[in-house]
């Protein structure tokens, strides 16, 4: 039986359950970023390491290669910790469980941290290697990729001198990234005034959704379990006050579960269960499992009703899912809206709401409409965590090297696109305005659920590539 430790490459395979036997969560970076400083220090490799985690290594130049630029290798340390609802995994503690079957690399029932742990496992490897023709490397581990690109946003270039980038976090083998979106969450809060009460209300919970990452699936117009909270609720408003409402657990996450807890007025059930079918029938085919459920619960306190309806009128005016199609690029999302979190925090209701544009007037105006409604129902909004877009240039040389080597390794030609996602390329072009840089990687699937794989001999092929790609920069 294969295990992580017999498929090959071995050697990127190894890195990886070494990363992986580290919890990684978003803001719990220490232990692998010091790892990361260890792992240098023991080859008496160059090393930098700052305040908020990242890292650097510098590994020289082989023989031949002395002349050449020098490649930095980026990824990012951070994951999006998730797991099934039946799951016991502890991410602070519990190393990742990974399961080979055939070509597929998977966790027990939680994210696996491919997404990015796959290019650091290939980095360590060239690190580690003595055998590799290649151009000095600096490799840059970055921290909190996944809650708003704090360690790239906070990076300089003190001690980055590499002229060409290869940024290995993509999920789709054959596909080079030459440009990506902006984007920034819009964070809209209502202060909580609530008020005795006693009795029966109900729970009204909207679960078994695909969700995913709010920029790669988003096109997939796959159900937002918050928007679909807010038509239930929307139905139902002269019947019911909320009491509590959550729902979501990531800005860069389709939300796949919501709740909420309202006081009842009779009749509400049957309202739920018609208006249930429809979303049903409306969803059967992205997501079939879409399972709506309604319990009878005791209810101590409520929303006062204003705010409650402000609340319902907020969420079902606020966009969601994409907004604009590009203009320029076939296929491509360019503005998109996530209603990604809801949850309670300190007397307010918080609600988080991502935004993408790779253009931005339109990331402006999406930013500026949901402030506005935020207005019209009594909430306040702050906009955080923005992120710059990466603009296609017509003169890398990199792409041109790449899109070669490609052809001759695998004998079909590679496809050049842009993706509607965050890429740090982006934040890191801002950083090093000189540098050439590129967005490639394996096959990962399902990134950001629990369901999330790997194809094994993508690893490999990319690895090949890599390899090959380093050797013909001279």
């Amino acid at each position: 039986m294969s295990t992580i430790h017999t498929v090959e490459p071995r050697k990127v395979f190894h890195w990886f359950y070494e990363i992986n036997q580290i919890p990684r969560c978003s803001g719990n970076e220490k232990r692998i970023s010091d790892f990361l400083v260890d792992f240098a220090k023991e080859r008496n490799l160059e090393v930098y390491q700052d305040d908020l985690y990242n890292v650097i290594i510098k590994k020289p130049a082989t023989s031949g290669y002395e002349n050449a630029p020098a490649v930095i290798i980026q990824g990012h340390s951070d994951m999006v910790c998730i797991k099934g609802e039946d799951s016991t995994h502890d991410f602070d503690t519990d190393p990742i469980e990974m399961i080979v079957e055939g070509d597929i690399l998977r966790a027990n029932n939680t994210t696996l941290g491919g997404d990015n742990g796959i290019a650091i496992a290939y980095g360590l490897a060239i690190l580690d290697s003595d055998d590799l023709k290649h151009p000095a490397i600096e490799l840059l581990v970055t921290t909190s990729e996944e809650t708003g690109m704090d360690g790239a946003m906070a990076l300089t270039d003190e001690h980055l001198n590499g002229k060409i980038l290869l940024n290995i976090d993509s999920e789709e083998e054959g596909i080079f990234l030459v440009s990506c979106a902006g984007g920034a969450n819009q964070i809209v809060t209502f202060p909580l005034k609530k008020e005795k009460r006693s009795g029966t209300g109900l729970e009204i919970k909207v679960s078994g959704l695909k969700g995913g990452h709010s920029g790669m699936e988003i096109i997939k117009q796959r159900a937002n379990a918050i928007k679909l909270l807010a038509r239930i609720l929307d139905k139902c408003r002269d019947k019911v006050t909320l009491a509590k409402i959550s729902g979501g657990t990531k800005h860069n996450a389709i939300p796949r579960e919501a709740v909420v807890l309202a006081e009842d007025v009779s009749g509400t059930v049957r309202a739920i269960e018609s208006l249930a079918k429809e979303l049903k029938e409306e969803y059967r085919v992205e997501d079939k499992g879409l399972t709506i459920t309604v319990r009878e619960v005791g209810v101590e306190e409520a929303f006062l009703k204003q705010l409650s309806d402000d609340i319902i009128d907020f969420l079902m005016m606020t966009p969601d899912g994409v907004q604009y199609m590009s203009k320029d690029i076939e296929g491509l999302v360019q503005t998109s809206v996530n209603n990604a979190v809801v949850e309670e925090k300190e007397g307010q209701l918080v609600i988080t709401i991502s935004l993408r544009s790779s253009s931005r007037s339109s990331l402006r105006e999406l930013l500026n409409r949901v402030a506005l409604i935020a207005k019209r129902t009594n909430g306040i909004a702050e906009e955080n965590s923005s992120y710059p877009a990466w603009e296609y240039d017509d003169k890398s040389e990199i792409r041109k090297i790449a899109v070669r080597v490609f052809e001759e390794l695998f004998g079909k030609k590679a496809e050049v696109n842009a993706i509607h996602a965050g890429l740090e390329c982006g934040v890191l072009k801002k950083i090093l305005p000189d540098t050439d840089m590129i967005s490639f990687g394996p096959n990962i699937y399902d990134a950001h659920t629990e369901k999330e794989h790997l194809s094994i001999s993508s690893v490999g092929r990319t690895w090949t590539f890599l390899i090959r790609l380093l050797e013909e920069i001279k």
